[in-house]
């Protein structure tokens, strides 16, 4: 199957041209094109898993790689290639699969929306841009699909572009990610330059014998720029909520399998350079703890829904970075593989409550919600437990490999921040579940549960999240952890104390979470009240934005400004002056130059007299 591994972005490439420039009017045809698409698109990636777990000649060491050139100059030659180990593997079956389900779910969501058709074309030219990305064997062709994804983020966050929000949020994530990018790009061009090639396994083979350790570590650093801002890492995180202006279906591709996801897939695909430069991956530990940190204590006090959950992927995609930073690609894409089927269980929850409400997404404003709409609410729950990291659901697996990795690195600090955060991660998403569905129900509200085409992906990502993390357990011989590994495979013991520890967390938060916002033992009011300064600092998350906000319109329009002036008065006004320098001597010299024979004779006339006179004078005088 590997052989036709191009294919599975050239599937939903071709669902993007039919839709846009044939199927545009008729909307069913235009999902059923995209489905069928991303169906295909699944079974060859389903296939190629299957082959790269059956066949014990293709591992991390030795992938199989089929290249051509693309472009060819003196000193340059640029590669477009196909890239097939178990990470790509992985990455390809989990891209396809959530989308597959995202766009079945979208069928029902988008119904009746102008844009159904543009929705699914975008959907398409999306999953191609990521699906490139997973296969590229070389910096270059990832970071051309890079760019792609990125536009494609912009084109579906702006989805509904007449609303001002989602207008304001489709630009800031395009401009968040092109500073990220731009770092991105100096980073993979000085790479080329430092070893001659932009192929992923040539560079992962000369970079442990690389000299010059300082030029390889601000290489990484500017390689992890780009992560930084596509994974939404602080300070470059300031994009990801603003991204829930788009419709949730997108949301939900965006947090899970696609956009966010890129980030730490590249991390893990460059692992070999970074783990040459142990300065750079303890700069990747700690921005990735504090990220997953911080974000977690926003997500405390957030009334908006899908804002809630949008901190809680920059919280766990800060685990995954963490898990990176200490030296587990393991633990990371383990991660990485079963966030991406929750946390789109999550959104889809997410959308089918908004749905169902008519667009209010303040969970204050719900309640009753498990009455109406039981699948929702249960398939919700099962999501959020996973997330949570309770015993045996799939997030206690990879989560707990992320913990144990810190443990065994000898990062105890970064430990106990993980701990700390998933305490606060079960918080957060049980206050949403006790408020959203389970407080008394609003007389205004008339919830209903959601039709199939949106029921149906909740259950098997319910399924998934339930059972997806036995693939890396110790019941099934921690199996992830022999076939996803940098160098020789890595064993990951879990530790039974590690687990009573992380579900006595999961527990703790859940309980509490009972405690103040259903048996109300606890005043939240109070407590609000009584934290007023901590609680304002967490609502206005930092006060980053604001941050953000006074550092363009004091430093950045005002620096723009003065370039703008130089710009027009100095370097144009120089210009104009030369223009018109020449413009008024070129007036004064036309005169000589006039085309008319009259003029000419009478100088011809007035010169000849001249010479006369001036050779007349010597002559008078001697007459004299």
């Amino acid at each position: 199957m590997i052989q036709y591994a191009w294919l599975i972005p050239a599937l939903p490439l071709i669902a993007f041209v039919l839709i846009a420039f044939a199927f545009r009017p008729y909307k069913m045809l235009s999902a059923i094109t995209a489905i069928l698409s991303m169906l295909a698109a699944t079974a060859i990636s389903v296939g190629i898993l299957a082959q790269t777990l059956t066949d014990p000649a293709i591992t991390m060491d030795n992938p199989v790689e089929v290249a051509v050139t693309w472009l060819a100059v003196q000193g340059i030659t640029l590669e477009m290639g196909v890239l097939i180990d178990p990470l790509s593997a992985v990455m390809l079956f989990v891209v396809t699969f959530v989308a597959t389900l995202v766009m079945f779910y979208s069928v029902g969501y988008m119904h009746g929306d102008e844009g159904y058709s543009r929705f699914f074309a975008y959907l398409s030219l999306f999953t191609f841009s990521m699906l490139g990305l997973v296969i590229a064997n070389n910096y270059f062709q990832m970071f051309v699909f890079w760019e792609l994804v990125g536009l494609c983020s912009y084109l579906l966050i702006g989805f509904w572009f007449h609303k001002h929000s989602a207008v304001e949020a489709n630009k800031k994530a395009f401009i968040t990610n092109r500073v990220a990018d731009f770092g991105f790009l100096v980073g993979i061009l000085i790479l080329f330059f430092a070893f001659g090639t932009f192929n992923f396994g040539e560079i992962a083979a000369a970079a442990p014998g690389f000299e010059n350790v300082g030029l390889l570590t601000i290489i990484a650093l500017l390689i992890f720029v780009g992560p930084v801002g596509k994974s939404g890492q602080f300070p470059l995180h300031v994009w990801l909520p603003d991204a829930m202006e788009g419709p949730t279906p997108v949301s939900s591709l965006v947090h899970s399998a696609t956009m966010v996801a890129a980030g730490v897939y590249l991390l893990a695909r460059a692992f070999p350079l970074f783990a040459a430069t142990p300065d750079a991956l303890l700069v990747i530990a700690y921005i990735g703890a504090f990220t997953a940190f911080f974000a977690a204590s926003i997500a405390l006090v957030q009334n908006d829904f899908k804002r809630i959950l949008a901190f809680s992927t920059l919280s766990q995609l800060g685990f995954m970075v963490m898990a990176i930073g200490v030296g587990s690609i393991t633990a990371a894409m383990f991660h990485l593989t079963t966030h991406a089927f929750f946390k789109a269980l999550l959104f889809m929850g997410a959308g089918s409550v908004i749905h169902a409400l008519h667009e209010k997404q303040d969970i204050w404003e719900m309640g009753g919600l498990y009455k109406k709409m039981p699948i929702t609410t249960w398939t919700f729950i099962i999501g959020a437990l996973a997330l949570a990291g309770v015993f045996p659901l799939a997030g206690f697996w990879s989560k707990d490999a992320i913990l144990v990795a810190t443990s065994h690195g000898g990062f105890n600090m970064l430990y106990w921040v993980g701990t700390i955060t998933a305490f606060m991660t079960t918080f957060y998403m049980f206050r949403l579940i006790f408020v959203a569905f389970f407080e008394p129900e609003k007389p205004e509200n008339h919830p209903h549960e959601s039709p199939v085409s949106m029921a149906a992906p909740l259950v098997i990502l319910a399924a998934l999240a339930v059972f997806a993390g036995f693939m890396g357990s110790p019941m099934l011989q921690n199996n992830f952890y022999q076939w996803i590994y940098f160098g020789e495979p890595t064993e990951v013991v879990l530790k039974v104390s590690n687990a009573i520890k992380s579900t006595g967390v999961a527990l703790l938060g859940i309980a509490l979470a009972w405690l103040i916002y259903s048996k109300k033992a606890i005043s939240a009011e109070q407590l609000k009240q009584r934290f007023k300064p901590v609680y304002t600092l967490l609502y206005n998350k930092y006060y980053i934005d604001e941050l953000y906000q006074w550092f363009f319109d004091k430093i950045v329009l005002p620096l723009g400004a003065a370039f703008n002036w130089n710009d027009r008065k100095v370097v144009d006004g120089l210009a104009d002056g030369f223009a018109d320098l020449t413009r008024a001597v070129g007036g004064k010299l036309r005169y000589l130059q006039t085309g008319n024979l009259q003029s000419y004779a009478m100088v011809i006339f007035i010169a000849v007299a001249l010479i006369v006179l001036v050779m007349a004078v010597p002559v008078l005088g001697g007459v004299q």
